[in-house]
């Protein structure tokens, strides 16, 4: 049995709780938040053996192997570094940090500690996402990808919704640097990040205000980002941020030397795209009966694994959670590399820089660790 405890109450730590219930040999021994109501609401739907409104009383008085952090991304550092002064393991709620210059003293600090830490990148292990990374896995591909495409988005909707959901101007998510991209885009940048070098990292961003923000008279936040991502190693990426296009896109494309990959997060899809150009006029029609064929594979297997019951909305977030913990149990693997924490957590920075001075400027790494998960 694994010992858990949660720190924050807020909407997000509903979502923890029940997947982590869905494990049988994990048990919360303890919620906190610093208004003790919040902690009580979330034990009276979900099976919690104490609340807390202090972390210490909970770090000493539970003792959990494990802590989740689903507070402000301004607090995960320091509550990172307390709870692994406690001797507890860390999942932490995207973002994983602030900067990416935290997120490497953090790991350096779990590193040193001998504890484990991950962060709340769930989309990239649903069943189409480890789908995708078996067929990579593979060579599918035909090797590693040379070329990405992510797209991250968030609907604001009608204009009358924008003015509600942005209408708070002392919200958290306000005096993030990237306001609220900040809170939104890691789970987009994590998927290229799994697959560049650190080494030679360039990002060059462009933002704007939408129309919708301008007409409501908006202008601290950007919500539309343009990025373009490469290394070293010649690999590319292009990444998009936006609330108005249509459809409300989250979705990864990898191509390689061979074949490519569409990966649909809503959809619950992953498409195998053939490379293969055929003779004539048979272009026209074989690939389009492929692509059909490959939707309607895709279709069959979403609804087996919805009569198993497998195909609820955080599926990827059980799945990394119950990783997390057997890496811990097991001293098994970590399910997401701290090298691509760190690179996701950089891109990061350099966009939010880049688009708060709107212009284009050279990446910048911060210092690198050695990270034995790796």
């Amino acid at each position: 049995m694994i010992k858990v405890g949660i720190i924050g109450c807020g909407k997000i730590a509903d979502a923890h709780a029940e997947q982590i219930g869905r494990i049988p040999w994990a048990r919360i021994v303890g919620v906190c938040d610093r208004e003790l109501l919040m902690a009580k609401q979330l034990a009276d739907r979900f099976p919690v053996d104490a609340c807390f409104e202090d972390v210490d009383d909970l770090l000493r008085a539970a003792s959990p192997d494990v802590v989740h952090i689903t507070t402000p991304p301004q607090s995960h550092f320091s509550l990172g570094k307390t709870c692994i002064a406690a001797g507890a393991h860390v999942y932490i709620e995207k973002p994983f940090t602030v900067n990416a210059q935290e997120a490497v003293e953090l790991i350096d600090i779990a590193n040193q500690s001998d504890r484990k830490i991950t962060v709340g990148h769930d989309y990239q292990f649903t069943h189409a996402k480890r789908m995708m990374r078996d067929l990579v896995s593979r060579d599918y591909l035909g090797g590693p990808p040379i070329h990405m495409e992510s797209y991250h988005c968030y609907e604001l909707g009608s204009e009358s919704y924008a003015r509600a959901v942005l209408g708070d101007r002392n919200h958290w998510v306000r005096s993030l640097p990237g306001t609220l991209m900040h809170n939104n885009i890691s789970h987009g940048i994590g998927s290229i990040a799994e697959y560049l070098s650190a080494d030679g990292l360039r990002v060059r961003a462009e933002g704007y205000r939408s129309a919708l923000l301008a007409k409501i008279g908006e202008t601290d936040i950007i919500d539309e980002a343009r990025v373009v991502v490469t290394d070293a190693d010649g690999r590319s990426a292009y990444f998009t941020f936006s609330t108005q296009i249509r459809p409300v896109l989250h979705q990864l494309r990898l191509y390689g030397e061979k074949n490519a990959l569409i990966v649909d997060h809503d959809q619950q899809t992953c498409i195998r795209v053939s490379g293969r150009r055929e003779k004539s006029y048979l272009e026209k029609f074989l690939p389009p009966l492929a692509l059909a064929r490959e939707y309607a594979t895709n279709s069959v297997r979403n609804m087996s694994l919805f009569l198993r019951n497998d195909l609820h909305m955080k599926n990827g977030m059980k799945y990394l959670i119950e990783a997390f913990y057997r890496s811990i149990l097991e001293h098994a693997e970590l399910p997401i590399r701290y090298g691509e924490i760190i690179t996701t957590a950089a891109i990061m920075d350099d966009i939010f820089a880049q688009v708060s001075a709107r212009r284009t400027i050279p990446a910048s790494r911060p210092k690198t660790v050695a990270c034995p998960q790796d």
